[in-house]
């Protein structure tokens, strides 16, 4: 395995780190992306019971806050359901875009990978096939061993560089939809919540 990389030239260096930077971001989105953590199901059925028994206390905020998300804004939204109807709705919309943003942490280097290591295995390929016709210039076409390594650089680079970036490409498209689907969860939770709020809906009834 290592004769393999070696042949590839000093570019399977960059190629290698990328597919440990991707390999590092798809692990830890995974792990960070899971439904559970970022909406729990109960969540908003709790919040509406201990609303309606009057045992949201100033604590009991804070540690919905801490626990998810979807938590930071509902809290977001209690916080400001005094003011009416819209600012209460204005407060949950800037809450989701941080949290929208902090879930799309790790996605733009994510594509970044999927983009540039198929660039650089074809200037893998360019740069070997420069070998090639080097040596061409040089010796002719009789040393054949010379020849099958600049071939050999160009198609190992190639290689690696397609084998990263198709399943990079994948996990971000992946990543993208789950964020896109966890997102429009979210929105549905916090608008059950400014109806509960404001007496248009009862959260313990919705399904």
């Amino acid at each position: 395995m290592f004769e393999l990389i070696a042949s590839g030239g000093w570019l399977m260096i960059p190629i290698i780190g990328c597919s440990v930077l991707a390999l590092a971001i798809c692990m830890e989105r995974l792990w960070e992306l899971r439904a559970n953590k970022i909406a729990p199901p109960d969540l908003m059925k709790d919040v509406w019971g201990w609303l309606k028994s009057g045992a949201m206390t100033a604590e009991r905020m804070k540690e919905v806050k801490r626990g998810s998300p979807l938590g930071r804004i509902i809290v977001a939204g209690l916080n400001n359901a005094r003011h009416g109807r819209e600012i209460m709705k204005e407060s949950i919309q800037e809450a989701a875009t941080q949290v929208i943003h902090e879930l799309e942490r790790f996605l733009t280097a994510l594509g970044t990978i999927a983009a540039i290591a198929p660039l650089l295995g074809l200037l893998g390929t360019v740069i070997g096939m420069i070998k090639v016709f080097t040596e061409i210039m040089i010796q002719g076409t009789g040393n054949a061993s010379v020849l099958a390594g600049g071939i050999s650089e160009a198609l190992i680079t190639t290689a690696s560089g397609l084998a990263i970036a198709i399943p990079t490409l994948i996990f971000h498209r992946h990543f993208q939809r789950k964020i896109d689907s966890l997102v429009v969860e979210m929105e549905q939770q916090a608008v059950k919540l400014v109806e509960a709020v404001h007496g248009e809906r009862d959260v313990d009834h919705d399904k």
